[in-house]
């Protein structure tokens, strides 16, 4: 009989190796319990900012899940819905929505057209929201402030608004940016010209993440930016030459536009780990899931990736003078023109710049388990600072 020792002392080997050698295990570590989160961003995770200061997004906006326009840029639910609802939170109101707004649990401070620095644009001129990300660091601070003096008072704003100490507890989540690189290309400038603002951006958001935490913010979830370059509104409105289009049909010169930002915005959130040494920073990469997704469409049970599910004519089903719900009018009466498509369940673009619900929770699904973050930490255990 072969001896049982030597693969017990094998076993044991190679249990204390894994121990003593991987950086930082996760598995002992024990979940979080955030008691809210406050989000900044733009339409990437806007839930009513935009709609609230200028005017409701139309149906069929949020038709899928809420049954009628929900503040959102989507037929339903955006990841940052998928977030709270993972906590265990209820859907973030936005802190522009005077109406209906429960704050109890946190506030989304993003707006659609947001960007990190301010443009010198109206937003009727760009289509840009004022609400840039030093604006919504405002917000928030203000926020922060006024809420406990109110909550003081008792009564239904001790119902309405956070405690004090879910400040320190919350959890806090960027995604902002892709704004800031179409800005660039809206006024003509080459792939390089773009590039080469992309470190005064990046300065500008830790600058921001730094204030946030001054203000008591322990616990970060950063997104990175998608591949904008796969997005129907970019590849409609500028330019590329047969040429500059990969294997899954994208637009090569804005996902490397993409790519530098995300590669210089980790070696920030590096930076901002050894400025901060009290936070948790959580870096998270969307720009994968996301060209995986459009890349492998139907693989993934979707239909074609660029063609766009609420718009109207176009090589992609859009077109920039008929947005998602537009109206005509016809014999004197409005007619809508960009409509849904039949099964947006199937969709990957709701209306050439958005994900549809369906595609947000694909690409939620495979970033809640921490495979695509560095470090590759669950979001439950976000709170959890884990150095490598």
């Amino acid at each position: 009989m072969e001896p049982r020792y030597p693969k017990l002392l094998c076993f044991s080997f190679a249990l204390l190796f894994s121990f003593t050698f991987l950086p930082n295990p996760v598995s002992p570590l024990s979940p979080c319990s955030f008691p809210a989160v406050f989000n900044f961003g733009d339409s990437n995770s806007d839930t009513g900012g935009l709609s609230a200061a200028f005017g409701q997004a139309p149906s069929p906006n949020g038709e899928t899940y809420f049954g009628a326009p929900a503040g959102r840029f989507s037929d339903g639910r955006l990841i940052i819905d998928f977030i709270a609802e993972s906590l265990g939170l209820p859907y973030l109101s936005a802190y522009l929505d005077a109406l209906g707004s429960n704050f109890s649990h946190g506030a989304n401070f993003a707006t659609a057209g947001s960007t990190i620095r301010p443009q010198n644009t109206t937003m009727a001129q760009s289509g840009y929201s004022p609400i840039s990300l030093n604006v919504q660091f405002v917000e928030f601070s203000d926020f922060r402030n006024r809420s406990q003096i109110f909550r003081n008072r008792g009564g239904v704003f001790q119902e309405l608004l956070p405690k004090e100490e879910d400040f320190a507890a919350a959890l806090y989540t960027f995604d902002i940016g892709q704004n800031d690189l179409t800005a660039g290309y809206k006024l003509n400038m080459t792939t390089e010209q773009v590039k080469a603002y992309v470190p005064d951006l990046l300065d500008s958001l830790s600058n921001i993440i730094k204030y946030v935490h001054a203000r008591g913010a322990r616990s970060f979830w950063i997104h990175n930016t998608g591949p904008v370059g796969c997005y129907p509104y970019v590849m409609d409105r500028f330019p590329i030459t047969a040429a500059q289009v990969d294997k899954h049909g994208c637009a090569s010169p804005y996902n490397e536009v993409a790519q530098y930002f995300n590669s210089r915005l980790k070696g920030a959130v590096a930076q901002l780990r050894k400025d901060l040494p009290e936070a948790a920073i959580t870096y998270v990469d969307v720009y994968s899931v996301k060209y995986r997704l459009i890349s492998q469409a139907r693989k993934q049970g979707f239909m074609d990736p660029f063609k766009v599910c609420c718009g109207h004519g176009g090589k992609y089903n859009y077109n920039q003078a008929f947005k998602c719900g537009a109206k005509i009018k016809v014999g004197g009466k409005e007619v809508v023109i960009s409509k849904s498509c039949e099964n947006p369940r199937v969709r990957i673009s709701w209306d050439g710049v958005h994900f549809t619900e369906a595609a947000n929770k694909w690409i939620f699904d495979r970033i809640v388990d921490g495979s695509f973050s560095d470090p590759p930490i669950p979001l439950r255990m976000a709170c959890h600072r884990v150095d490598h």
